[in-house]
């Protein structure tokens, strides 16, 4: 998507690459985009709460996280839960007929 500026919004990596991410599974959260490193501004519900940051961390509580770079906005939200009972699928595009995998961890 791009931004109010033109340019390429941020896009918003989870590792591992698995939706819904969960916080008991680890997970590091990437801002990839903008030509420009270590300036992320990172977002936790909506609020600033951390700027000119590392661009990537790992998730210590949950919430819904974005990431903002200069001149390029916000990537879309990742939310991030400690649900006991999920069932994840893989965090990409997925086609009619693409073979998945479903994990349902408890």
């Amino acid at each position: 998507p791009l931004s109010p500026s033109g340019g390429q919004s941020p896009q918003l990596l989870v590792e591992p690459p698995w939706t819904p991410a969960v916080l008991w599974d680890r997970v590091t959260l990437t801002c990839q985009g903008s030509r420009t490193t270590g300036d992320t501004t990172w977002f936790k519900h909506g609020l600033a709460w951390g700027q000119e940051g590392p661009d990537s961390f790992t998730v210590t509580e949950t919430g819904t996280y974005q990431c903002e770079r200069p001149g390029s906005g916000r990537s879309p939200l990742v939310m991030v839960s400690n649900e006991s009972l999920v069932l994840q699928v893989p965090a990409r595009a997925l086609l009619e007929g693409d073979t998945v995998t479903l994990c349902c961890w408890r």
